[in-house]
């Protein structure tokens, strides 16, 4: 009896000590990504302007990083408001926890590094070492131009400081034990340089730095289904509490954009360039939707025609979506 006892005390500490061993290394050696950046960025005029496209229209950064206007259609940003901190995500929406974009003007990254900034946007490491929870999307992000980074930090230097209750960029709450799985996905960045003049694999990379597949594919335990990819039909919630369903953006002709002419394509992204107010009008709130097409419709016809080359080539999928509960089974709407 006496030396079963010892055998299972020997057991339970050997438990213990692999336990231990685990975490240590979970939070000791992870996540793998090196220290920030001794970078000072050069704020040119080119720089701050390829930036605000960027951060405005492409990848948009400002759009999770502000507070916006959900009473209207596509809930744009009230001028003004650009990057002062966004809404909060959680439990809600189906997440492993509650977390806040936050501030991305002066008033929040003034203790920031241009390399922390760079470090946290593309290699998803804060500023203090702690993982970002991918909501962030700088597994995406890590692919982005090293001129194209440099160029959002230099816009975000130039934006007004707006205070606002959250001033840290980015704040999070894990629940276990994504709070230990979060800390294994940070990567060192692998910039990618892509000549527009390739206008297929420059719409591939503009369709990943804009973070497309994100909404418009399914996930099954956090991971986008691959057979579903740009097949639209995830759900989302707005702020009253509808559902709103992203649409099929694969080249399938009935139930995706297979039949849009690049032509098409680029006009509805431009239907909302200089929207009246009427244009953003909501007769019903319950059909409104995260899709920035504000911000959207501020990309160029070449960028847009690059990104339509580029879906042309991704594998058809047949999926019918209903954006909207009670809205007719359609593929591309509002």
């Amino acid at each position: 009896m006496k030396l079963l006892l010892r055998l299972v005390a020997i057991l339970l500490a050997l438990v213990v000590v692999l336990a231990l061993g685990g975490l240590g290394y979970l939070f000791l050696a992870l996540p793998r990504v090196g220290a920030a950046q001794d970078v000072r960025v050069e704020v040119t005029p080119e720089r701050v302007a390829r930036g605000k496209y960027l951060a405005n229209h492409v990848a948009f950064c400002t759009v999770c990083h502000s507070q916006r206007d959900w009473t209207k259609f596509s809930a744009p940003i009230p001028p003004g408001n650009e990057g002062n901190g966004g809404m909060v995500w959680g439990r809600t929406e189906g997440l492993p926890g509650e977390f806040k974009p936050g501030n991305l003007t002066p008033a929040g990254l003034k203790d920031w590094t241009d390399g922390e900034i760079i470090r946290a946007m593309t290699e998803g490491v804060s500023r203090d070492g702690t993982p970002l929870f991918p909501l962030m999307p700088y597994i995406e992000y890590g692919s982005m131009s090293s001129e194209d980074v440099l160029a959002i930090v230099a816009y975000l230097r130039s934006l007004p400081a707006v205070s606002s209750p959250d001033e840290e960029p980015f704040t999070r709450e894990l629940d276990f034990p994504v709070n230990l799985i979060v800390r294994t996905l940070p990567k060192p960045a692998t910039p990618t340089r892509v000549d527009p003049s390739d206008k297929v694999r420059y719409g591939h990379y503009l369709v990943k730095i804009g973070s497309c597949e994100a909404c418009h594919s399914q996930r099954e335990g956090g991971t986008i289904v691959a057979a579903s990819r740009l097949a639209g039909g995830a759900e989302l919630l707005v702020p009253n509490g509808a559902t709103v369903r992203s649409s099929n953006i694969t080249p399938d002709p009935a139930t995706g954009i297979g039949a849009w002419s690049e032509e098409q394509f680029i006009a509805r992204f431009k239907l909302y360039e200089n929207a009246s107010a009427e244009a953003l009008a909501l007769p019903d709130p319950r059909q409104n939707t995260h899709m920035p097409w504000m911000n959207a419709a501020g990309m160029t016809r070449e960028d847009l025609a690059a990104i339509y080359a580029y879906l042309r080539t991704v594998p058809p999928v047949v999926q019918k979506v209903q954006t909207f509960e009670g809205a007719t089974a359609t593929g591309v709407t509002r």
